[in-house]
């Protein structure tokens, strides 16, 4: 709707129209009050030489309308000419357009749009509650989990063509690089023994041994081995049978001793081996030097870099698949996720106070950094008003308030008057 017409409508609304004949009630009055001044002039005039006090009458009836008079023409000077004649000095608005709005927008941003003022607003409202009061809604978090759920797929797509995926992956192949593995795998290690779990590894290969001993094809590859490390006239005896027996009782017998007693020194012997690796991760710079190139060999690998891209295709397939089904695991966990940020944000006073404050400084940094287009915009606004409707606007608004300015001309001027006249009467009598 263009300025003029949205001027226009104005008056269509009921408290304009209210405003609009409660200014024409008050221009009436001041109108028949000024007459009125006038018709007591001519009458205490006329009847004056028969009752000569009418002479004080006069005097405030004459000044009461010039009052009346000059103050009608202060208030219509505002906005329009006085009876249509090139006064200079009138129709002051109108004339003063650019400069009005010009000074109206610079006001507002002055006043209404400086830091401490809108900071202090903001500090009234508490968004973080209205956020908790939102998200606890369950079919206002399905409908943001909806919303989430179709922007995910897109947002994967825009971050693949963007290059972003591959900064990223760079970025982490850097930050890895600058690890130093073997520090970090000692304190991995360490953790791993506090609680005697590496004890566990050894039962589990106590249990691998114990497999591999009865195994008849491990047997019969032992036993060709120790065949062929024997002399021959040995091999004639069936020697190799007999010391695969031994060796493997030996070592079975030594298993179980192991795995039964949880204080075997062989236990202690895992114990000092484990911890003395442990010892050389953390000091040991040729240790260091190994770690440190294992992990390059690694990184290295044109396996890694699949298994990479592997996930990523294997991510977003499933993410886009879900996307659009019916029952979208991702949806369902985003709105239950919803819902119980919701609920903690209610319950978590410290939290929403850090949150609000948050709101007010990034909503008071956005008002401060748009604060002089608002001031512009506003002025833009102004200058292209319709004159004849910027003025019936600010009449109609202020213009009732004015016509008292008519009323109280007329009640100070005749009271100047009046004194004036008792002045010259008194100096009359000296």
């Amino acid at each position: 709707m263009p300025p003029a017409t949205a001027f226009a409508a104005t008056a269509s609304f009921e408290p304009e129209r209210e405003k609009l004949a409660a200014l024409r009630r008050t221009k009436t009055i001041a109108a028949a009050a000024l007459c009125l001044c006038v018709g007591i002039f001519v009458t205490a005039r006329i009847f004056e030489a028969q009752w000569p006090w009418l002479s004080f009458v006069a005097a405030f009836a004459e000044a009461a309308v010039i009052g009346g008079i000059a103050d009608w023409y202060a208030v219509v000077a505002l906005f329009r000419r006085p009876l249509g004649l090139p006064i200079p000095h009138t129709a002051i608005i109108p004339r003063n357009q650019t400069r009005i709005a010009e000074n109206l927008g610079r006001f507002i941003e002055t006043n209404f749009l400086s830091p401490e003022p809108v900071r202090e607003k903001l500090k009234e409202v508490d968004f973080a509650a209205l956020v908790a009061d939102w998200l606890s809604a369950p079919e206002r978090a399905d409908g943001l989990s909806r919303f989430v759920a179709r922007l995910v797929p897109q947002t994967l797509s825009a971050i693949e063509q963007s290059g972003l995926r591959d900064f990223l992956r760079q970025r982490a192949l850097s930050e890895v690089e600058k690890v130093n593995v073997a520090p970090l795998a000692a304190d991995l290690l360490a953790a791993f023994t506090d609680d005697q779990r590496h004890q566990q590894l050894l039962d589990d290969f106590i249990k691998v041994m114990g497999r591999f001993l009865n195994d008849e094809q491990a047997l019969a590859s032992m036993r060709e081995r120790i065949r062929e490390e024997l002399p021959s006239l040995f091999n004639l005896f069936r020697a190799d049978a007999y010391l695969l027996k031994k060796i493997v009782a030996s070592a079975s017998s030594l298993l179980e001793e192991v795995r039964d007693d949880p204080d075997h020194p062989m236990r202690h012997e895992f114990d000092r081996f484990v911890h003395q690796f442990i010892d050389k991760l953390r000091t040991s710079e040729e240790y260091a030097k190994r770690a440190e190139k294992l992990k390059q060999d690694l990184l290295a690998r044109p396996e890694l870099s699949n298994f990479a891209a592997d996930i990523w295709r294997s991510f977003r397939a499933f993410v886009e698949q879900d996307a659009v089904a019916e029952n979208s695991v991702v949806r369902q966990h985003l709105a239950s996720m919803f819902v119980d940020v919701g609920r903690h944000l209610a319950a978590d006073p410290r939290i929403r106070a850090d949150m609000n404050e948050g709101f007010v400084v990034a909503l008071a940094s956005f008002v401060e950094s748009q604060k002089s287009g608002v001031s512009a915009f506003i002025a833009d606004q102004v200058r292209r008003w319709d004159l004849g409707q910027l003025t019936r606007l600010v009449e109609l608004n202020i213009g009732r308030d004015l016509q008292y300015i008519r009323f109280n001309g007329m009640i100070i001027g005749g009271l100047a008057g009046l004194a004036l006249h008792v002045f010259e009467r008194l100096a009359s009598l000296n």
